[in-house]
């Protein structure tokens, strides 16, 4: 128990800073909010997009999965997505890989039989539509970085076919769609891609290799 107790004491004290320095500082969040980014991330405990983008509460409307994933009939993702553009009128929505991804780690290797492997069979199909690229590099972390960088590709375009992409693009709403990485090494996020409603999507190429 003594784990959950220092979380919930760092709570206490992260809420005490923070009406500190503005006694506002939660009132403000009570009624509504009004975020700029959708973020679509992994759910790997090392990349914390709020914490990494220094976004105030509100700031960001996030989703994650393992791999950062777009599945058109996973039922979550949709409702999170029509609410951030038809709702909350977001403008922008993000696809963030990190390298070291340990989800496209195991599309690569084989993920053990279960839930995991269901859920990777986005990732191990990007795998296979881009093999020649992958197995033409050195085994271990280039093949799996550039999984990575490919895999934000592919499922940006995922996300750019999905209805309510489709029909905020249809309606001349400004949304953009980006893909990017995490570097967990520096803490840098890298811009791999944009995609607008002027985008032609069969004519999107590979993102160039960001991490070399």
């Amino acid at each position: 128990m003594q784990e959950v107790d220092q979380l919930l004491l760092s709570n206490r004290a992260w809420a005490a800073e923070m009406l500190a320095e503005n006694p506002e500082f939660f009132n403000r969040n009570i009624n509504w909010q009004r975020p700029v980014f959708l973020w679509i991330g992994c759910s790997d405990s090392r990349v914390a997009p709020d914490q990494m983008t220094q976004a105030v509460p509100g700031g960001l409307f996030v989703h994650r999965n393992i791999a950062n994933l777009v599945y058109p009939d996973d039922r979550n993702l949709m409702a999170v997505l029509h609410y951030a553009i038809n709702v909350l009128e977001v403008q922008n929505v993000v696809i963030c890989g990190h390298y070291g991804c340990g989800g496209i780690q195991a599309a690569l290797d084989g993920a053990p039989d279960g839930p995991i492997a269901h859920w990777l069979e986005h990732a191990r199909q990007v795998l296979t539509d881009h093999r020649g690229e992958i197995e033409a590099l050195p085994e271990g972390e280039a093949r799996v970085n550039r999984l990575v960088e490919i895999n934000v590709r592919d499922q940006l375009l995922h996300l750019a076919r999905t209805g309510p992409v489709q029909d905020a693009f249809a309606a001349g709403k400004p949304l953009q769609l980006h893909g990017w990485v995490y570097d967990l090494r520096d803490g840098h996020i890298k811009p791999l891609m944009r995609i607008d409603r002027d985008t032609i999507l069969t004519e999107v190429p590979k993102p160039e290799r960001v991490l070399v």
